[in-house]
């Protein structure tokens, strides 16, 4: 089953922590979201494998993007 991780917020995404094929653990953190000039850290689920990174560096994201996918 994969799980859909989804902007909070809109922003920019200012770091990617994880590439395709990561295994990463509950509370693992993915991703930092830059908004309101606050770098806010996106942070895993569940146990999970990333399957697809659907953002890169700079992308500018709105409420509710999907930004990675676990499996």
């Amino acid at each position: 089953m994969s799980v859909n991780i989804i902007a909070p917020m809109s922003g920019s995404i200012w770091k990617i922590h994880v590439s395709v094929g990561d295994d990463v653990a509950e509370d693992d953190e993915l991703l930092i979201l830059e908004a309101l000039k606050m770098e806010n850290p996106i942070y895993a689920p569940s146990d999970g494998k990333v399957v697809e990174i659907k953002v890169k560096e700079e992308d500018e994201v709105e409420t509710n993007d999907v930004l990675i996918v676990l499996e």
